[in-house]
């Protein structure tokens, strides 16, 4: 009983981690070039890696395209673990590649691992996830994710915290618990058709941020 409720569950782990390998492969030009931007921007590394917390409370270290300038940089910023527009922190390339979220590209070695999956809640870093919350056992009971309703609904998450007098203070008492509410709401209701839905949305506005609509998403994606 056991082994056949994994099976399907084992056979779409290894499709994702197929399909994210192939990604790695087609868009191996573009991530290239990416690579070459961050160097040309601010030198090596060309990979930003932080501690996430995964499935089931486990640390995993994530992979980006760095987009901050190296320690010891002087910008006149804080060392928050968020960022928000105009953040003196940002390199010129890496300012365009998270306009288009290109920076989270890499993130489809951590597919291909087992990491993550391309949909599931965004993994946070472990100052923000509280394990003794019911609602974050919950959120951790799934295989973070690439995209999802909630990391898609704040793809602009940087403009809504710029006006914020304590960014960090807001994203916790503001926008974490309003991720975690969407996070879990759409783990109970997903489907395949939904799934390619977000799927395309997040290709979508990853193109064309300009006309990114929170309010069109969230009706799209919430009922």
């Amino acid at each position: 009983m056991t082994q056949r409720s994994k099976a399907p569950s084992d056979l779409g782990r290894l499709c994702e981690a197929g399909a994210a390998l192939l990604a790695l492969i087609v868009l191996s030009p573009l991530l290239a070039l990416l690579a070459a931007a961050v160097l040309w921007s601010d030198g090596a590394p060309v990979f930003f890696r932080q501690k996430r917390i995964g499935k089931h409370g486990r640390p995993f270290q994530i992979y980006k395209f760095r987009t901050m300038y190296k320690a010891g940089h002087k910008t006149g910023t804080s060392g928050l673990p968020i960022t928000v527009a105009n953040d003196r922190r940002i390199t010129k390339a890496g300012d365009w590649m998270r306009k288009f979220k290109l920076d989270e590209l890499p993130q489809l070695i951590n597919v291909a691992r087992g990491e993550m999956s391309l949909i599931g809640p965004r993994p946070e870093v472990p100052e923000y996830v509280r394990f003794d919350d019911s609602v974050w056992r919950e959120v951790l009971s799934t295989r973070p994710g690439i995209t999802d309703l909630a990391s898609l609904a704040y793809r602009n998450e940087e403009e809504v915290l710029l006006p914020a007098a304590d960014p960090d203070t807001f994203y916790r008492t503001v926008i974490l618990p309003e991720k975690l509410r969407l996070n879990v709401a759409y783990q109970k209701s997903r489907s395949l058709s939904r799934d390619l839905r977000l799927l395309w949305l997040t290709a979508r506005y990853s193109f064309f941020p300009a006309r990114f609509d929170r309010d069109r998403v969230l009706r799209s994606l919430s009922r």
